[in-house]
C-alpha cells in the first residue's frame, strides 16, 4: 500500500485536503454543491430562469386553478398564449384553458411527475382550434421543494 506521501507525489490527492471550491461566490461550506462526477462547473437556477426570462411565473393563476405547486411556463409556451390574434383570446384565458387541460390529465394520471397534454387553441388562420402538444414536469426547486414546470414538446 502506497503512503499518503507516495500518492501526493503520483498527484492523486486526498479530497480531505483540498480547500474547498467556491461555488457562485458561495462562501459557507454547507451551501457547496458536491457531485459525485466531481466539481460543478455552472449551475443556472430556476430563480435566474425566471429573472432572465427564460420561464414566466403564472403561479397566481395556477393558484385560483387548484394547483397547489408554483408553476412556470417556457418562453415558447408563453409565445404561444399571448397569440391573441382571434377576437376573443387572451393570455389570462388560454393559460386558463391549458391549466385546466393539464389539471385534469394529472388527476387522471398514475402519479407520475411527466404529463404530456395538448390543449386547443384558435390560431391564426386557421378556422378551427389546433392542437398544441405540451407537457409539464414536476420537479424539485432550488429550494427542494415542487414545482411544475411547462413546456412545449420539442424544448426541454
Amino acid at each position: 500500500m502506497k503512503s499518503e506521501k507516495q500518492n501526493n507525489q503520483e498527484g492523486i490527492v486526498n479530497p480531505a485536503e483540498q480547500p474547498e471550491t467556491k461555488i457562485n461566490n458561495v462562501e459557507n461550506s454547507n451551501d457547496r454543491i458536491d457531485s459525485d462526477f466531481g466539481p460543478v462547473i455552472f449551475t443556472y437556477t430556476r430563480t435566474q430562469a425566471l429573472e432572465d426570462g427564460q420561464l414566466v411565473d403564472i403561479s397566481k393563476l395556477a393558484k385560483e386553478a387548484g394547483f397547489k405547486f408554483p408553476v412556470a411556463i417556457t418562453c415558447g409556451v408563453n409565445e404561444l398564449l399571448n397569440d391573441a390574434t382571434q377576437p376573443g383570446q387572451s393570455f389570462e384565458g388560454r393559460a386558463w384553458d391549458m391549466l385546466m387541460v393539464l389539471r385534469f390529465h394529472i388527476k387522471k394520471s398514475n402519479d407520475s411527475d411527466t404529463i404530456y397534454f395538448a390543449p386547443l387553441f384558435n390560431a391564426k388562420d386557421h378556422k378551427q382550434p389546433m392542437e398544441y402538444k405540451l407537457w409539464a414536469k414536476c420537479h424539485a426547486g432550488d429550494d427542494f421543494n415542487p414545482v411544475i414546470t411547462v413546456m412545449l414538446i420539442t424544448e426541454d
